[in-house]
């Protein structure tokens, strides 16, 4: 199973969507900057502010890809407001 995830830096007032199989190790390898010049490692201050689970893999890779292509703050905070949303593009996805 995979999860899609989103974190906020109030720092630089930014988000940042991913998706990964194991969310606990993926978000530790952000906090812990395991990648020096990927865009996570500009910031200290990365919080989880959503995450969606029990997704297959692909389903979760391409519902990312969605939420990166609507390119609005406020779609990211009605994922937040809505969890219909995430329903809906799971099932569009599947």
């Amino acid at each position: 199973m995979a999860s899609i995830y989103i974190l906020h830096s109030i720092q630089h007032d930014k988000f940042y969507i991913g998706s990964c199989k194991d969310l606990n190790y993926r978000i530790g390898q952000h906090l812990n900057k395991e990648f020096i010049k990927s865009f996570t490692s500009k910031a200290d201050d990365w919080t989880l502010f959503f995450f969606a689970d029990g997704l297959e893999y692909k389903q979760a890779r391409l519902i990312e890809h969605h939420i990166k292509a609507m390119k609005s703050k406020s779609y990211i905070h009605n994922l937040k407001s809505y969890p219909e949303i995430i329903e809906k593009l799971s099932e569009k996805y599947k």
